[in-house]
């Protein structure tokens, strides 16, 4: 496109157009000479794959004040506008052609309207400022699961975030040439106030062009919103899937350590502030990816890979005891980025429920900030934000996984569900079959709503597969997929779900956050037929025997037959009230949904009913093992 190149020689400078040059990529320039005319930047970054790139973009990070130098060398912190601090899931919107039918129960608007409305807010958005762009792969390099992908940003913070998460891709769209499959994803700043926030989020927009493959996020910085190759590229990716015939899945992948040294894959979906990240980095186990997965059918079972190399995680609550291997690495040098925690006087970050002494007082994501400072509504303002979150690359992990960058990704043994339930799913169970598993842990799944979203804090949220924020295409499509990658395989991975959050009566949590543990190991043990189990109405649950002993070998320590009826007692009125919403939610809002979706629950139902006429509503695990 003679025009385009042009454009781009003309706001570049030689080196620059020749990274540009060397690619080869028609449809690529266009794309970038596009939003150069649109935003107009004062000047154009590329960068082509080098540690002085990467260095150069810290540097840009630090000198327009993004970013904050800590005293841990490598350290760095980043505030979000406390009017920014999580997903907005209200302006993120997918642009649908008006001639396609979509699903009514995603957040759309119309592709015609919706780009006429980010073009004009876009239109010198960039103005006085830098344009970034940076190529990475989203899965690993030279691997037939991964995507190419370029980020046009004018927050050096942005760039510096995905250089940490993903790998570079300079290379890979050498070899692309002129072919089109690839992401595409474009932010802009917009007016910023003296510590260089988003004022105008009034004006935020987070769009998705599933036509062009590509995002569009503005008058926003915080991740969530702005990093085009996480969560908004994960959309892209699961309606390629669609069309392409493998999965794209809100999942870790960590490798579980079994006896005589064997190591067993599994992937596991929660929502955010549900112990995903927590359960991918237990210190006895091997970390993959701890957020986004892609799956596939290769030598005649499910593999998968970690779309990512880094960690965008939740740092509330991080501590010694329950973290030792994530904690020991925040507290050493290394290129991490911290936001939305407390700056102390010391200069080093400090998180809510760190286990350590809460300072006098320092700076955070409100400004100066002293012990008991009170909002304008009287309420004492934290000393960091709930979603405040770290940024580092996987491979300064202790416990990282060889297979991080295998290319053939590797092989998926077992699937894990899990999310915040307060009073109806028990610690850990397993699924009676591939369908069973699919529809009543993946597609059922529902969890109480944290702060990594924007709204009401503590309602309980229909969310399939820990996957509704992100999904496509239609959800009754989605889950149909689901059935049909394990449908033809002999021997597909296990499906297990766990709760982390169950209570009593008084609100008290029945479990400890290392219990985790354990139930990681006994699931290991069930993908090998190497545990028995306890058949109950809604699947297979452990055996107190096998418990106690992993509990001991594990933790080093007791575990009471009163600690495992609480835990493991079957509570049939939540179970049918659970069955009752999701059955509702399907006939009623979800058109198309599989008939064996409908069949599947309603068996459950009976057999639950069968249960209560027999054993009452609440059920001993040692009375469903007579």
């Amino acid at each position: 496109m003679p025009q385009a190149i042009d454009l781009l020689k003309e706001k570049m400078n030689k080196e620059a157009f020749s990274r540009l040059e060397i690619l080869n990529n028609k449809k690529l320039n266009k794309f970038i000479a596009d939003f150069v005319e649109l935003c107009d930047p004062k000047d154009v970054f590329i960068h082509h794959g080098t540690e002085e790139d990467s260095a150069y973009i810290r540097k840009r990070a630090l000198e327009d004040k993004e970013e904050i130098s800590l005293k841990t060398n490598g350290h760095t912190m980043h505030f979000d506008s406390d009017k920014d601090l999580a997903r907005d899931k209200k302006s993120t919107r997918y642009l649908v052609p008006s001639n396609v039918k979509f699903d009514p129960n995603l957040n759309y608007i119309d592709r015609d309207e919706g780009l006429k409305e980010i073009r004009e807010i876009l239109k010198d958005i960039m103005k006085g400022r830098t344009l970034y762009i940076l190529f990475f792969t989203l899965g690993p390099n030279n691997s037939d699961f991964s995507i190419p992908a370029v980020q046009l940003t004018d927050s050096a913070y942005v760039a510096h975030s995905e250089l940490l998460l993903y790998r570079l891709g300079y290379n890979d769209f050498k070899t692309l040439k002129n072919k089109e499959r690839f992401f595409r994803s474009v932010h802009g700043t917009g007016e910023t106030d003296e510590r260089n926030n988003s004022v105008n989020t009034d004006k935020r927009r987070v769009y998705i062009d599933l036509e062009e493959s590509m995002t569009i996020s503005t008058n926003t910085q915080y991740g969530g919103n702005t990093l085009g190759l996480k969560k908004l590229s994960m959309r892209l990716a699961i309606h390629l899937s669609n069309k392409e015939g493998w999965l794209c899945e809100h999942m870790f992948v960590m490798g579980i350590m079994g006896p005589k040294g064997r190591k067993s894959y599994f992937t596991g979906a929660y929502p955010s502030a549900c112990g995903k990240t927590s359960t991918s980095m237990l210190a006895d186990e091997k970390i993959v990816g701890d957020d986004i997965a892609y799956l596939k059918i290769k030598k005649k079972n499910i593999f998968a890979v970690n779309v990512e190399q880094g960690m965008f995680g939740i740092i509330d609550g991080v501590n010694a005891k329950d973290d030792p291997l994530l904690w020991e690495v925040l507290h050493k040098p290394n290129d991490i980025i911290f936001s939305n925690s407390l700056i102390t006087e010391e200069n080093t970050p400090f998180w809510t429920e760190s286990g350590e002494e809460v300072p006098e007082r320092g700076v955070n994501f409100q400004g100066e900030w002293t012990r008991g400072k009170k909002d304008a509504g009287g309420k004492e303002i934290p000393t960091s934000h709930k979603n405040a979150r770290f940024a580092l690359d996987l491979s300064i992990l202790p416990n990282v996984d060889e297979n991080l960058h295998n290319p053939e990704g590797v092989e998926v043994k077992g699937i894990i569900y899990g999310g915040r339930d307060s009073d109806t799913s028990v610690p850990v169970e397993e699924a009676f079959s591939w369908e069973h598993g699919i529809i009543t842990k993946g597609a059922s799944l529902e969890s109480e709503t944290t702060a990594a979203t924007l709204g009401a804090v503590g309602q309980r949220v229909f969310n399939p597969m820990s996957n509704l924020d992100f999904v496509s295409i239609h959800i009754a499509k989605y889950i149909e997929n689901n059935l049909n990658i394990g449908k033809n395989i002999s021997d597909p991975p296990r499906i297990f779900s766990v709760n982390y959050f169950i209570k009593n009566k008084d609100g008290q949590f029945l479990n400890e956050k290392t219990d985790k543990s354990v139930w990681i190991k006994w699931m290991e043990l069930r993908a090998h037929n190497e545990a028995e189990a306890i058949t109950t109405p809604t699947g297979y649950i452990p055996k107190y025997e096998d418990l106690k002993r992993l509990f001991s070998e594990v933790l080093k320590k007791e575990y009471s037959k009163e600690d495992y009826v609480k835990q493991f007692t079957l509570r049939i009125p939540e179970n049918l009230s659970k069955i009752e919403r999701i059955t509702d939610i399907y006939k009623n809002k979800i058109e198309g949904t599989p008939e064996i979706l409908f069949s599947t629950l309603e068996d459950q139902k009976k057999r639950l009913i069968e249960y209560k006429e027999k054993h009452g509503e609440y059920v001993s695990p040692f009375d469903l093992e007579e």
